[in-house]
């Protein structure tokens, strides 16, 4: 007899693969869901943690773009998983599976070509995540809608407001939760039914049985017209042929109570440090102190964070900070910003609003406002970002909203030029 408890029956599928090209020099090296998040996690360290807490302990990652970094993180940081138990995760990088010279040509076709692997796990239900948010939900929740509704795919939504929904695929649904129309990128986003000032934008996950996707990837494999994409092609033909029901986020979100439904795309420049600056506040939106719902990560063995000098202007200090073990804050004076593993910073240096990633130095009497840094910069003594932003243009990456990002190529290019 097999066990009624859904999560037990079910795997995640997590697209990992896409290079995240907003988020400009920051996915140079890696993909985006290998990039760094929160002073020691990375971002796909969210959708894991999901799966885990939910009860979900049979994971695969679809991996392709620069994956080095991210199959690292995950062997170091996600090991514990024990085959005996019937437990895992699988990394599965674009290998041409399908016996052709195709790499991975959309979401779906991610997982068409493993369809032989899947097979192998035995399972009823697949939840399809994307690796590259920021968000805290128990996916069991939306396993039981489905399982009781009998849907043929469940997607996740969020509520957003309408002049905003016009970025992401847009559903309209019936009072029953029913999608009547998936709309991608709609110019005039249809509201709910019980609010039209609202809509529900998908959050690309989705859960189906796999008896049901296998034969409707296959399908889709054979269609030449099609772009092998879940949002573009799967779901909008599911929408018209079958039964697609609506998961609203803010009934499986994981927060305090009274807080908001957090959900982030970090996948800007300005959204990254947007959401790292946020977690300096008294009150955080995004509860990364939740013991009951923790983000698993790779933990480094590392000393805690060390705080050195207290004379005027040469202070070790960091105020509504974030710092990780293994820095050493030496007479700099930090101020609302999240430091990575493993950054030293020298005497006489201001940190303002920054965000910085593991292993960088600042050397002495940098002033450094508004930045985010790449992991393993060398900042040398004196520099100074964020105080002019046409001198800083010259050779960083300054965004719309005045951020700027450094990496140690440009620091290279700038110091050959002067």
């Amino acid at each position: 007899m097999r066990t009624k408890r859904l999560t037990q029956r079910s795997m995640a599928f997590v697209l990992a693969g896409g290079r995240g090209s907003r988020l400009k020099e920051l996915t140079n090296n890696r993909v985006k869901p290998a990039v760094p998040f929160g002073g020691k996690a990375r971002i796909i360290d969210f959708a894991l943690s999901n799966a885990v807490s939910s009860g979900i302990r049979k994971i695969a990652v679809a991996t392709q773009y620069k994956a080095h970094s991210l199959i690292r993180h995950t062997q170091r940081g996600w090991n514990f998983f024990r085959a005996e138990r019937n437990e895992f995760l699988d990394v599965l990088p674009a290998s041409q599976r399908d016996g052709t010279e195709n790499w991975y040509k959309g979401t779906a076709d991610a997982v068409t070509q493993n369809i032989d692997i899947v097979d192998s796990y035995n399972v009823d239900y697949v939840i399809i995540l994307a690796g590259d948010h920021i968000y805290k939900m128990d996916y069991e929740i939306m396993l039981r809608q489905h399982f009781e509704s009998q849907a043929n795919v469940t997607v996740g939504c969020l509520t957003v407001p309408r002049a905003d929904a016009a970025a992401f695929g847009v559903m309209a649904t019936d009072k029953e939760g029913r999608i009547t129309s998936f709309l991608e990128k709609p110019a005039d986003p249809p509201g709910t039914p019980e609010d039209p000032s609202v809509s529900l934008a998908s959050m690309g996950i989705y859960v189906f049985n796999w008896p049901y996707l296998r034969a409707l990837l296959q399908k889709d494999a054979l269609d030449p017209n099609s772009s092998n994409d879940f949002g573009n092609d799967l779901i909008p033909q599911i929408v018209e042929t079958g039964k697609a029901m609506a998961h609203r986020f803010d009934e499986s979100c994981v927060r305090a109570d009274g807080s908001p439904a957090y959900w982030k795309d970090v996948g800007t420049v300005d959204a990254f440090w947007e959401a790292h600056i946020d977690m300096t506040s008294f009150v955080p939106e995004l509860d990364l102190w939740d013991e009951t719902w923790p983000i698993w990560t790779y933990n480094e063995a590392v000393p805690p964070a060390k705080f050195i000098h207290n004379e005027n202007g040469r202070r070790g200090m960091a105020i509504s900070s974030m710092i990780a073990g293994g820095c050493i804050i030496s007479g700099t004076e930090v101020r609302n910003s999240v430091l990575f593993t493993n950054v030293h910073t020298n005497s006489y240096a201001v940190l303002d609003h920054a965000v910085v990633m593991p292993e960088v130095i600042v050397n002495r009497s940098a002033i450094l406002r508004n930045v985010v840094i790449d992991r393993g910069v060398v900042i040398p003594e004196g520099l100074t970002v964020g105080e002019d932003r046409e001198e800083d243009a010259k050779w960083f990456r300054v965004t719309d909203k005045g951020v700027t990002l450094i990496t140690q190529n440009m620091l290279d290019k700038r110091a050959a030029a002067l």
